[in-house]
């Protein structure tokens, strides 16, 4: 037997070339011409003001640079180029970067450029899988679609490992459903490369819709039993493989000539993937976190549950489509129903079972995980929305649904509404001119079957600019606007929190309100770095880091802003030392080190409280002369030691070993000012 559980398991259909006639010769250039034109629009809105940024993350930033001083920093990601400790992720996400680095120079464009690349080829292989199984005008609304949607504006124009791992999960798609087309074991081993790729970029979550393909293929691949788990059993060691050799040689180099594992709290980056990075993520127990999950329910990372895509903190950056999506995969499933008794229908099942469950996977994770989440971790669900999307309506139109697509025509302009009515200060017009548009455009697609193929053509055109409308000026505010540190969201700001906190915003220049900044973010209230992380204010709410706090909370989650005094204390004699200076915080030490381009220590990695260095390794390095300078504070606001008190998530032991540095050279160090900075010159005994 060659067929499998399900009627569409049976080989498709093979399609077969054609003579094709002026028309379909002339169809085709005018589709070229579209696909040109969207891929060309999408990488001018993602480089547009790309500069306005800085460097973005600096944690990322810094390890970038890293990576094009030394290659052993390139393999292991570490955060300086000496290799003291390497960043709370694998490295895959920084190798473009850093060899971009490395050719170009250290720039802002250097870091980002290749973001907005993978932003340009993820909507490419969208545009490629939909359109061979729904034709290329649902190629092009996917998308365009993912090419609008905010959080992925936002994110293809930063540095964080969001962007690669998006790109790769729509490759794992779209191979998949091309091994589906007649059990190809060469499309399924690619689909398993990306997933191995994937885990070198954000570890585990590549694998949220690793069980619904695996499953889909194991069903529905036509081929026998037997074979499918052979083709299954080898993608599995190709993932294996992929996925594992990096893993291996870090877990067998001798952790003495190694940097440590950032985010660990072993020096284990096992640790990593299965605690802090892993299940600590779902279930809230998350040892060195930033701040700690809030276990089951929410807590300082917001309120679970199936309502948490959609509220106020979260719904503006990917949910405009998403319902409209999970309506028209619940539409396009059951039109497909007797897919076996209709050519040519073989091959959209799949494709909707393939897309949907990537998207419910990732939703239901990112609805009810208790542990850290941010709104930009939405981006991965995007492509699925749009996919879905477009699709669903490609269907709808060819079946004549025409009253499922004026519901989802309303019904997203209704959505939008509520949306864009959570930020009333910004373009307050624009939520009834989206509402009435989309009610126009759902009365007259009830109207296509009595009238012409001009009012058809605009009714739709109508429906998808009244769909788009608002997501598009979100996403416009958002390439617009500068963005930096550890947390950011795309459009304008409003009524979304952070850490489960209200964040506070007040009105600003013409095109959207201002968020009151973190200290240190470069947000528009706080006096950071290049452009302000927009996260709200939960930096003077009592963290640790605010006034009052040790270092400062823009310490934390944003990069330093460096005077040009600092810098040059730091890059005096910085040859004659391993590092030029030590700091608490990765990002802390990222802004001295990106301001510089030489190497600053970073202790206790991420937020101070990794146990790396203890005391007695620093007190080792400062006898050997290979430590300059202690930052003690940074440029932005905040007292003591530059973060001494770390994250809440970690344990006390851990955040101890920052705490018992900066004691430690506070007692036996003398102090400099350089600027508004605090240093201790390690040189310079009292």
């Amino acid at each position: 037997m060659s067929a499998g559980i399900f009627p569409l398991s049976r080989p498709f259909p093979k399609l077969r070339a054609s003579p094709q006639t002026p028309e379909e010769r002339s169809r085709r250039r005018r589709h070229g011409a579209a696909l040109g034109a969207l891929l060309l629009a999408t990488g001018l809105l993602y480089l547009w003001g790309l500069d306005k940024s800085g460097y973005a993350n600096q944690f990322y930033a810094a390890a970038a640079q890293a990576g094009s001083a030394s290659w052993k920093a390139f393999f292991f990601g570490s955060s300086d180029a000496a290799n003291a400790i390497t960043v709370d992720k694998p490295p895959a996400s920084l190798w473009p970067m850093g060899l971009s680095v490395r050719v170009f120079g250290l720039s802002s464009w250097a870091i980002l450029v290749p973001e907005v690349l993978m932003g340009v080829a993820t909507v490419g292989v969208l545009y490629a899988t939909v359109r061979r199984s729904f034709g290329r005008a649902a190629g092009l609304l996917a998308g365009g679609v993912l090419a609008v949607t905010p959080v992925a504006a936002l994110m293809f124009r930063f540095d964080n490992p969001d962007a690669l791992l998006c790109l790769l999960m729509v490759c794992a798609v779209a191979c998949v459903l091309r091994a589906l087309e007649g059990a190809h074991t060469r499309w399924l081993l690619l689909a398993a490369l990306c997933f191995g790729l994937g885990f070198l970029t954000k570890t585990l979550q590549a694998w949220l819709i690793l069980p619904a393909l695996a499953v889909l293929y194991a069903f529905c691949a036509p081929a026998a039993p037997l074979r499918r788990v052979r083709q299954l059993l080898l993608a599995g060691l190709v993932l294996v493989v992929s996925g594992g050799w990096w893993v291996a040689a870090v877990e067998l180099w001798p952790a003495s000539s190694r940097p440590y594992i950032g985010g660990s709290q072993h020096n284990s980056f096992l640790e990593l993937t299965f605690g802090y990075n892993g299940l600590g993520r779902i279930n809230g127990n998350e040892t060195g976190s930033v701040g700690g999950g809030g276990g089951p329910g929410g807590g300082r990372w917001g309120d679970t549950g199936l309502t948490r895509m959609f509220n106020a903190s979260t719904g503006g950056q990917i949910s405009w489509l998403l319902p409209a999506a999970l309506v028209l995969l619940v539409a396009g499933l059951w039109l497909l129903r007797r897919a076996a008794r209709r050519p040519g229908d073989d091959g959209r099942r799949p494709a909707f079972l393939a897309w949907g469950g990537a998207l419910l996977m990732t939703f239901a994770v990112f609805s009810f995980m208790s542990g850290i989440f941010h709104e930009y971790y939405t981006v991965a669900l995007a492509p699925y929305v749009a996919a879905l999307v477009a699709m669903g309506a490609a269907l709808a139109w060819e079946r004549r649904a025409h009253a499922l697509l004026s519901l989802a025509t309303v019904g997203t302009a209704g959505w939008a509404y509520v949306l864009l009515d959570r930020t009333p200060h910004w373009l307050p017009w624009l939520k009834w001119a989206v509402l009435a548009a989309g009610v126009l455009a759902g009365g007259a697609l009830l109207l296509v079957r009595r009238t012409g193929k001009g009012f058809a053509r605009g009714a739709v055109a109508l429906a998808v600019g009244s769909a788009l409308a608002a997501p598009f000026a979100y996403t416009l505010n958002t390439v617009n606007s500068a963005h930096g540190g550890s947390i950011v969201t795309a459009g304008p700001a409003g009524a979304r929190g952070h850490f489960g906190q209200g964040a506070r915003s007040r009105p600003g220049k013409p095109g959207g309100e201002r968020p009151i900044g973190f200290p240190g973010t470069g947000a528009p209230g706080g006096p950071g770095g290049p452009g302000g992380g927009r996260t709200g204010d939960a930096g003077r709410a009592g963290w640790p880091g605010g006034p009052g706090g040790a270092g400062g909370m823009g310490g934390l989650l944003g990069g330093q802003k460096v005077s040009a005094a600092a810098a040059a204390a730091l890059k005096q004699d910085a040859g004659k030392y391993t590092w030029a200076a030590a700091a608490v915080g990765s990002q802390n030490a990222a802004g001295y080190q990106l301001a510089t381009q030489v190497p600053v220590m970073s202790v206790g990695g991420f937020n101070g409280s990794d146990p790396s260095p203890t005391l007695r390794q620093f007190q080792a390095y400062v006898k050997a002369g290979k430590v300059h300078w202690f930052i003690a504070s940074g440029e932005s606001r905040g007292g003591g030691l530059g973060g001494e008190r770390g994250g809440q998530g970690g344990g006390r032991e851990a955040r101890g070993y920052s705490a018992e540095i900066s004691s430690w050279v506070a007692a036996h160090f003398t102090k400099v000012t350089v600027g508004t900075a605090t240093f201790y010159d390690l040189t310079k005994a009292r």
